[in-house]
């Protein structure tokens, strides 16, 4: 099942209108309407608005899961989202990997300097 037909799915199971979902995600009802015609397809924010509007996980979404309840509490939400990969315990408590090598912390380190270059980028 693709992003369209679920998120049409789950607006129509609760009832709900094109205009009313549209005007609950800020975004035109043309544009939801292309998501579930699957002319065009909802970028990481909208996504995410979907998927906090419906109460479903973006992996359910986008279909890398059949089960649409898997997601983090408020609570834990918040924590992760003040999570800071540069912190030395976090580098030394989790074992990022490549090709099934785990990264040493100076690796780590680099990785974190590539990615916040490549966003000064953007």
């Amino acid at each position: 099942m693709n992003i369209g037909i679920r998120i049409a799915k789950l607006r129509e199971d609760r009832g709900w209108t094109q205009e009313h979902t549209a005007a609950s995600l800020g975004i035109s009802r043309a544009a939801l309407s292309h998501y579930e015609k699957n002319r065009r397809e909802p970028d990481t924010e909208t996504l995410s608005k979907f998927a906090d509007l419906f109460h479903v996980s973006v992996d359910f979404l986008v279909g890398r899961t059949n089960s649409p309840h898997v997601t983090l509490d408020d609570p834990i939400r918040q924590f992760v989202d003040q999570l800071e990969l540069a912190d030395e315990q976090l580098l030394q408590n989790f074992a990022l990997t490549i090709d099934g090598r785990k990264l040493t912390v100076e690796e780590a380190r680099r990785f974190i300097a590539f990615v916040r270059a490549e966003r000064m980028m953007n």
